[in-house]
């Protein structure tokens, strides 16, 4: 079995707990990590941006992604949330297999 760790930001720890509660909830996380603070600098309609975020990161099975991203873009405040899959190359093995039970 694959696994991906999933990278979102949100705006605010708020929406951050708000979407990590509903990917548990629904199943297409096993265990969702967030980080409150997070400095984003990024050019949006030509102009620089700061924008302080919460950071989510999610892990699942690399099977259950694209459920995942699709879940978070229609429950997410921005436009174009940034939502990014990182293949989890290798870790505890009993911990990602817990992973693999947790999600549906």
């Amino acid at each position: 079995m694959k696994f991906a760790a999933v990278y979102i930001t949100a705006s605010s720890i708020k929406e951050a707990r708000s979407l990590g509660r509903k990917i548990i909830e629904n199943r297409l996380a096993g265990c969702v990590n967030i980080v409150p603070k997070a400095l984003s600098i990024y050019e949006w309609n030509g102009r620089i941006e700061e924008q302080n975020e919460a950071l989510i990161i999610a892990k699942t099975k690399y099977s259950a992604t694209k459920k995942l991203v699709s879940f978070v873009k229609k429950n997410h405040s921005y436009d174009v949330p940034c939502i990014t899959v990182l293949p989890i190359c290798a870790g505890n093995t009993d911990y990602l297999k817990w992973v693999g039970k947790q999600v549906k």
